[in-house]
């Protein structure tokens, strides 16, 4: 049995060797996002989440988050981005990745964690920054939403982020879009310390 879930793993995995390579001896790789709102490092934990992060690494090398919008804010919960370009057009989307939510990373403030359908295994370019303590969104009789890293740098854009106003977007049909776009203008890999 495990060694078939190794198999299965192994397969998830094969599309995300561009974020393997991306400073492969680092277990906790920083990123900036630069947003609209302002600037915020994260820290990734390749640790608990290899595959999560060598996958988020790869659309970073990509450039694939660069120019897009955070598409969905819902204050006091969550912000989702990493889908969408600025004309809300769908980004090149990678194959879908094996959910690593039981890794013991928890969906609190300033975690992000990836953005999936009802598929556990679903997620693929999309992901999340927790607004605050969701703990409904972590593993427990059922598959919970893969967290694999967290901000150490931008509370005050995440306070700001969570005061912007919301709307259901006429042309997308979508609730809880951003007003005044919120944009995703750069991801990039910091280097080691």
């Amino acid at each position: 049995m495990r060694a078939g879930l190794i198999f299965i793993m192994m397969l998830w995995a094969m599309p995300l060797q561009a974020g393997k390579f991306m400073q492969p001896d680092n277990l906790y790789p920083r990123v900036q996002l630069e947003t609209s709102a302002g600037n915020i490092v994260l820290e990734l934990d390749r640790s608990r989440a290899p595959l999560t992060v060598n996958n988020f690494l790869s659309y970073v090398k990509k450039n694939a988050y660069n120019n897009t919008v955070f598409h969905r804010l819902i204050a006091g919960f969550v912000v989702q981005g990493g889908g969408y370009d600025m004309q809300f057009n769908e980004i090149e989307q990678g194959k879908t990745i094996f959910n690593e939510s039981g890794n013991g990373l928890t969906n609190q403030y300033g975690s992000i964690a990836m953005a999936r359908l009802s598929d556990p295994h679903s997620a693929s370019s999309q992901f999340y920054i927790n607004l605050a303590d969701n703990p409904s969104l972590d593993p427990g009789s059922r598959w919970g939403y893969a967290v694999f890293g967290r901000v150490i740098t931008g509370f005050d854009v995440l306070d700001k982020i969570n005061e912007l106003e919301t709307e259901t977007s006429e042309k997308l049909g979508w609730p809880d879009v951003p007003r005044q776009p919120l944009l995703l203008k750069t991801v990039r890999l910091l280097p080691t310390e």
